[in-house]
């Protein structure tokens, strides 16, 4: 299991435990973290589950993932959406930043 601590706006962290392939909104999402809509169900087709990385990580947002990117408020350049972000052993204790809301 791979330790993910998701972030609050308001400074609230929620430590998940994550399964290994699980996308980071389905770990979030399993673990009722709020914040993390998922709307499409992990498609990359809405936004719902915008985030912020802060720290380097092995995964980079292909051009779909950006033109969704592009539809999220207050994406800045540590936006990604948590349905394309794969949970694995390099991302034990990740911290995900949530936004204020999703759209």
């Amino acid at each position: 299991m791979t330790k993910i601590v998701f972030i609050q706006p308001d400074g609230i962290e929620y430590l998940v435990e994550a399964d290994n392939g699980d996308s980071i909104m389905t770990a979030a999402i399993n673990n009722d973290v709020p914040g993390i809509d998922g709307d499409c169900g992990g498609n990359c087709a809405c936004a719902t589950c915008h985030v912020y990385i802060r720290q380097s990580i092995n995964s980079i947002a292909d051009e779909e993932e950006r033109t969704m990117l592009g539809i999220a408020d207050n994406a800045t350049s540590d936006s990604r959406l948590g349905c394309q972000i794969s949970v694995s052993d390099d991302l034990d204790g990740l911290r995900v930043y949530l936004p204020i809301a999703q759209h």
